[in-house]
C-alpha cells in the first residue's frame, strides 16, 4: 500500500496533459475494440481460433467484451484506472502472444505490443491527477 501511495505522490506531481489524453486515447480505443468485438463476432471467433481447443472459448469472449468496455470507459474517466488495467494486461498479453506465436499479422503485433506497454506504464503511473480517482481523492 505504501508503494502506491508512492507512485501516487510521484504520478501527481509529476503529471501532464499529454498523459492525460493518451490514457483518454487509450481508453477509446479499448472501448471502441470492445464494440467492435461485440458487432463483429465472426473476426473475433476467427481470431481466437488457435487457442479454441484449451476450452473456456465463451468464457474468453465475454469476458474480453466486458474488460474492453467497462476498461476502456473507466480508463478514460481515470477511475480506478490501475485495476481496470491489471484487467486488460492479460488480454493484450494473449493478443501479443496469438500474433507472436501462431498466424503473424505485424500490424496486430505491434499495435498489442505498444497497446501492452502503455499499460503497463499506466499501471504504475495511475490515473494522474487528472481524473476521478484524484478528484475523489481530495474530496475526502
Amino acid at each position: 500500500m505504501e508503494t502506491v501511495k508512492s507512485l501516487n505522490k510521484w504520478a501527481n506531481a509529476h503529471t501532464s496533459y499529454p498523459l492525460d489524453i493518451l490514457r483518454i486515447v487509450v481508453g477509446i480505443f479499448l472501448f471502441w475494440k470492445g464494440v467492435s468485438f461485440m458487432t463483429n463476432t465472426e473476426y473475433y471467433n476467427q481470431l481466437i481460433e488457435p487457442i479454441k481447443s484449451l476450452g473456456g472459448g465463451m468464457l474468453i469472449v465475454h469476458y474480453v467484451m466486458a474488460a474492453h468496455m467497462m476498461g476502456g470507459v473507466m480508463i478514460v474517466f481515470g477511475l480506478l484506472t490501475r485495476w481496470a488495467i491489471i484487467a486488460q494486461i492479460p488480454i493484450l498479453l494473449g493478443a501479443f502472444l496469438v500474433n507472436f506465436t501462431f498466424e503473424m499479422n505485424v500490424g496486430n503485433l505491434i499495435l498489442s505490443f505498444l497497446l501492452l506497454c502503455i499499460s503497463v506504464f499506466f499501471l504504475f503511473y495511475g490515473s494522474g491527477k487528472h481524473s476521478a480517482d484524484y478528484y475523489f481523492k481530495m474530496q475526502q
